[in-house]
């Protein structure tokens, strides 16, 4: 015979592993940890080692940059996966995805994926039936096999080229 808790235990939901939710002001150091990571490690074939543009590209993601993000109102998401920052995702109600990083220990996992799912949903449920956002030459193939389109050539930002994409959002629940 068991117990209560014996019963309760065994019919209890297994904890999930991956949590998707909004920022807040106290995330802020896991935050920069993550996008600096990406940035430097899986982005390479961007930056191409460049010390410069590494720190162009990082210069805004420091932890009171990204307090001031969030302080302001902006969605700025993460990913936790066992417990710690796994990656961090941004986006504007107008219907622009800003940011979509993933901690290079957490890649391959699926994260990106259904952080960027969140986002898209984000901006569905907001009434938006188009988004918007720019890829780098790493993150470009990611978005492709996700339903995005490139719409536009590509811009140059300090010496990085960014590719302008499109994906029609359809609320699905």
């Amino acid at each position: 015979m068991q117990n209560k808790r014996g019963i309760s235990q065994a019919f209890s939901e297994v904890p999930k592993v991956l949590v998707l939710r909004r920022a807040s002001v106290f995330d802020v150091f896991d935050l920069s940890r993550v996008l600096i990571r990406s940035i430097t490690q899986l982005c390479t074939v961007d930056h191409q080692g460049d010390p410069e543009k590494i720190s162009l590209w990082t210069a805004n993601k420091d932890p009171a940059t990204i307090r001031g993000w969030i302080e302001a109102g902006s969605q700025i998401w993460l990913a936790e996966n066992g417990g710690g920052v796994a990656a961090v995702g941004g986006l504007f109600e107008t219907g622009r995805i800003s940011l979509l990083y993933v901690d290079p220990a957490h890649t391959g996992q699926g994260i990106g994926s259904a952080l960027l799912n969140r986002l898209e949903h984000e901006l569905a449920s907001g009434g938006c039936k188009e988004a918007q956002l720019e890829a780098t030459r790493t993150a470009r193939e990611f978005y492709l096999t996700r339903g995005w389109q490139d719409s536009g050539q590509s811009q140059d930002w300090n010496g990085i080229p960014q590719f302008p994409m499109r994906k029609s959002l359809h609320l699905t629940d």
